[in-house]
């Protein structure tokens, strides 16, 4: 089939938009998400122009395109990849680029420029897209020939996936999108690994490390487990079940960390942090030794860090070099992947440690705490979150088919607390930048490469009107997602952290016209139900396509335990008082 190139010939002639194209194809990328735009139409042009049979989904915001390529990589690990035009494409699509450099998320990013003659002029619709993307990217490129592209492309793919995975963001002036380039052959793809890193423990010292670790682990009285986002994808979650098979300790994650352990297992202990579980929270302050594996302590984690596991020696693995001793004074640590560092760890442990004898009734303490923990903070909001798989089930949904994205606020934090997670990438969330309006675009992302699953979209009536327009992206592509927002008519975080820290005062925080979300969602075509009526469990889980869930919460209601800003992790506020 002619697509426009000419394949055979000894030399091969392509366009700029053209190469992108193809390249984008030899990289398996299923879809791309964008808005065209003046600066981006000739690439726009190749899709058509070369049958390309990459997919493109049209968004109503380019902040939304880049959420979305976030769903497609939060779910499978792969990068995401969107499109913007130059200027005010490109402005609205940084927010979703941040996000993802702030939560460690491959993507590659190809944004549309001003003729290069143009560039400095002020142009129509010109901004330094490249220098403007380069504190928020973990590379940027501007590219000056359609030759590079060819180099480009493949390099995106590797940079954004290997190491610390993170953004790359392409900015490709018009011009060169419609200039042709003469090579021999088309290049490979990016070769990507998880093993890559700018800086790594040297091997001599690899395993004399880990043996000094497991000396301290099988010594510890009171041994914590810590796993965020770097252990949170297959891999890490296996490696991290064959340490806990070696060397049983209990295990507190972040936000960022939920799934690496299932919900169901005895040693898990929540969450730590601001809304973290009063049992993960003391056991890391108490701990004496504490592991921490691809998590750098931020202020939402640890809180004040003077009082964060404070007598305790921490053993940190980290992926990127800059993590280790960050905020925290390291005793031991290993800058690489966990899936090499935690089978050797749990091959040391299993063969030449016997462990400290304290440690059964720790671990059975912890479980007691935890169990106990969870029936003590009623919340009506969490039994209906916690409640999700068992509804699903009865509607013949299988509950490890069901995939969590969440906006950020109050409901963000309930889903955290409540949603039993049971495998990585399972739960989707916006977690260094809380980005409001993550929620219905990474979940549109994530159904697109899941098709045998159904997303649920938690969100609140402030964060779902960040994106609302996405309904008609969403019902236009009849993605198998359910919307569920928590309306309570307020911003609620910000009214909660008013009430405690600002005595109260509340500015800024209570919508005085809220719309009617259900007939907003019918107006586009999807079907609604009301969570407070009874019935409403067949709309969200039956069938397939787009459903839109409303659940209506008292304003006052707070999430439970919370720890005050500036304040220790260990001295969370309860109640009300």
């Amino acid at each position: 089939m002619d697509d426009g190139i000419n394949l055979m010939a000894s030399t091969i002639e392509a366009s700029g938009a053209e190469i992108i194209i193809k390249l984008l194809e030899r990289q398996n990328v299923p879809m791309v998400a964008g808005i065209p735009g003046g600066s981006i139409l000739p690439l726009y042009d190749a899709l058509v122009y070369t049958k390309s049979p990459l997919k493109h989904i049209l968004v109503r915001q380019e902040q939304a395109a880049g959420f979305f390529a976030q769903g497609i990589a939060r779910s499978t690990g792969k990068p995401g990849v969107c499109f913007a035009t130059s200027g005010p494409g490109a402005m609205n699509l940084l927010t979703a680029v941040a996000d993802a450099r702030a939560d460690s998320v491959p993507l590659v990013i190809i944004t549309g420029q001003v003729n290069t003659e143009c560039i400095g002029t002020d142009a129509f619709q010109e901004v330094d897209t490249f220098g403007l993307s380069f504190p928020i990217t973990k590379h940027s490129i501007m590219v000056k020939s359609p030759e590079e592209l060819l180099t480009a492309i493949p390099e995106a793919f590797s940079l954004a996936s290997s190491g610390r995975p993170g953004p790359v963001l392409i900015d490709v002036p018009r011009n060169i999108q419609l200039e042709k380039a003469s090579f021999p052959r088309w290049p490979e793809p990016g070769e990507t690994s998880r093993n890559a890193a700018w800086f790594r423990t040297p091997a001599p010292l690899y395993g004399e490390i880990l043996d000094r670790a497991a000396d301290l682990l099988a010594g510890a009285e009171r041994p914590v487990i810590l796993a965020g986002g770097g252990c949170n994808s297959p891999e890490g979650v296996s490696s991290l079940a064959k340490l806990l098979e070696a060397f049983p300790v209990p295990v507190a994650v972040t936000l960022m960390g939920l799934g690496c352990i299932p919900a169901e297992n005895p040693l898990f202990m929540g969450m730590v942090g601001m809304h973290g579980s009063l049992t993960a929270n003391k056991a890391v302050h108490r701990c004496d030794v504490l592991l921490a594996l691809g998590t750098r302590f931020d202020d939402r984690a640890a809180g004040l860090t003077e009082d964060f596991c404070p007598k305790a020696k921490i053993i940190q693995i980290d992926i990127d070099a800059a993590e280790i001793d960050k905020l925290l004074p390291v005793e031991l640590s290993i800058v690489g992947d966990l899936e090499s560092a935690l089978p050797v760890l749990a091959h040391m442990l299993r063969k030449n440690k016997t462990g400290n004898g304290k440690l059964s009734s720790w671990i059975e303490a912890n479980r007691k705490a935890f169990t106990c923990e969870r029936k003590r903070f009623p919340s009506s909001v969490k039994d209906f979150i916690s409640s999700m798989p068992e509804q699903a089930e009865k509607e013949g949904l299988n509950p490890e088919n069901l995939l969590i994205t969440t906006d950020v606020g109050q409901h963000q934090m309930w889903a955290a607390q409540s949603y039993p997670v049971l495998k990585p990438r399972q739960f989707l969330t916006s977690g260094s930048l809380g980005t409001m309006g993550f929620g219905l675009p990474a979940a549109m992302g994530a159904a697109a490469v899941n098709p045998g699953k159904r997303i649920i979209c938690l969100s609140g009536d402030g964060s779902i009107q960040m994106n609302i327009q996405e309904l008609a992206t969403l019902a236009e592509n009849n993605f198998n997602v359910t919307v569920i927002v928590f309306d309570n008519g307020i911003l609620g975080m910000i009214r909660q952290q008013q009430d405690f820290s600002f005595g109260g005062r509340h500015s800024a925080c209570i919508y005085k016209k809220a719309p009617d979300l259900l007939k907003i969602a019918e107006a586009y075509g999807i079907s609604t139900a009301d969570a407070n009526s009874p019935g409403w469990e067949k709309t969200a889980f039956e069938g397939s396509g787009p459903r839109f869930i409303r659940f209506k919460v008292p304003p006052e209601e707070d999430v439970f335990p919370f720890v005050v800003p500036g304040t220790a992790n260990i001295k969370a506020v309860k109640q009300k008082t």
